[in-house]
């Protein structure tokens, strides 16, 4: 298995994985479904901020790292998404993702990562703790998909020492 930044070649595979997760589970909370166009876009837009996990000319699956929130002052914090292909899971290729992009984060300053995850997500939950998340906050009830009320859990993880880093870190908006 090989992590390496999307290419616009990918953005069909990364929306047929990512439209899978959002037609049939609760992981997002979104039930927009993404074209490979828009996906092709998004990789445009973020570059290194897409990476993508592949094993004999398969994608497993990719994460994506976005701002956290407008504004300078969070200009340091990112916001994770990462989707793996039902077949993936359990092989390693989450944790290469989150390693790939970590690396990625830290060379541009990044000093926080975070994830918004589904309550129900209990595997979303637990690898992001091995992972060295930590929970720092539970909203009820902020999502509604599927005729149900669901709560989010954001996590962080701190990737620098305070005061390390660049002080513009050029972190893509998404």
């Amino acid at each position: 298995m090989i992590v390496r930044a999307a290419t616009a070649a990918d953005a069909e595979a990364i929306a047929a994985i990512t439209n899978q997760i959002i037609r049939d589970t609760l992981i997002t909370f979104t039930t927009a479904e993404k074209t490979s166009e828009q996906v092709r876009d998004e990789i445009a837009e973020k570059g290194a901020y897409v990476q993508v996990a592949e094993e004999a000319g398969q994608i497993l699956g990719y994460i994506s790292l976005g701002a956290f929130r407008t504004g300078p002052g969070y200009a340091r914090t990112c916001e994770h998404a990462i989707y793996l292909a039902e077949t993936a899971r359990g092989r390693g290729a989450g944790r290469a993702l989150i390693a790939a992009i970590e690396a990625v984060a830290r060379a541009d300053g990044v000093h926080v990562l975070v994830a918004g995850i589904s309550a129900v997500n209990a595997g979303g939950l637990a690898f992001h703790a091995a992972m060295g998340f930590v929970e720092v906050g539970r909203m009820p009830e902020v999502g509604h998909k599927a005729d149900q009320w669901l709560d989010l859990v954001l996590m962080q993880k701190i990737l620098s020492p305070k005061g390390v880093g660049p002080a513009d870190s050029p972190v893509k908006s998404g």
